[in-house]
């Protein structure tokens, strides 16, 4: 099944998410510096794209940079005038991270951060930086509740908070699971299904990166928020 989801995945791409050569150059960085090929496929890059352009996205924040494979997706969609933060916890990743995004003329919209991003937020939150309309959530895996909470509590009525890798090849439905990524996905999912202030959904995907799943969280202008 994984060739043929492959087969699909390449297929769509190449009608309605192709290569360009920033992202091309991105994808050709990333690899000769040895950084893992965990980026987002580009039919889920050009979705990240849509989502945060169909809201007029103007403040975005990502965790996890890698090689800004994703972030030139969304740093392409910021409206005028916007700003993209991407936390990186690896200085190695973010140096090609920072080459990749200058290539992309980027430079001048995203403001990379580099550390864990639990000691990098207290920083953001003290400059004042946000409140976001879009989040990516993309980063060490055993996190993604505390990401998600600090999203929340950064963002205005009808934001959007994606976090990508949810679903884990289907281990997501395993409570007895004792891989600590499994039962992070489960308590955000258990955090996302008890908080007032969003509504939310996860989807299911197969690809080229195999079976996984993203969950979508819009910030409901019409529920007050705590």
């Amino acid at each position: 099944m994984q060739e043929q989801w492959s087969a699909v995945d390449e297929y769509i791409a190449g009608l309605l998410a192709p290569h360009d050569p920033a992202l091309d150059a991105a994808l050709n960085a990333s690899a000769a510096a040895g950084l893992p090929a965990i980026q987002v496929s580009p039919p889920q890059g050009k979705l990240l794209h849509l989502l945060a352009r169909s809201i007029g996205a103007k403040t975005i924040l990502e965790f996890g940079t890698l090689g800004a494979y994703s972030t030139i997706w969304l740093g392409r969609a910021l409206s005028g005038g916007g700003r993209l933060v991407t936390l990186e916890a690896d200085p190695d990743y973010a140096e090609v991270a920072r080459e990749n995004i200058a290539l992309a003329n980027l430079e001048d919209l995203v403001d990379l951060r580099v550390g864990p991003a639990l000691d990098v937020l207290p920083g953001l939150e003290a400059e004042g930086v946000g409140p976001f309309d879009f989040t990516f959530i993309d980063a060490d895996k055993e996190n993604s509740p505390a990401y998600f909470a600090w999203a929340l509590e950064h963002s205005r009525s009808g934001s959007l908070i994606v976090a990508d890798n949810v679903v884990r090849d289907g281990t997501l439905a395993d409570s007895a699971s004792e891989d600590p990524k499994v039962q992070a996905q489960r308590r955000l999912h258990e955090m996302v299904a008890g908080e007032k202030r969003v509504s939310a959904t996860t989807i299911q995907t197969v690809g080229g990166k195999g079976y996984d799943g993203f969950t979508v969280a819009l910030v409901d202008a019409r529920t007050p928020r705590r």
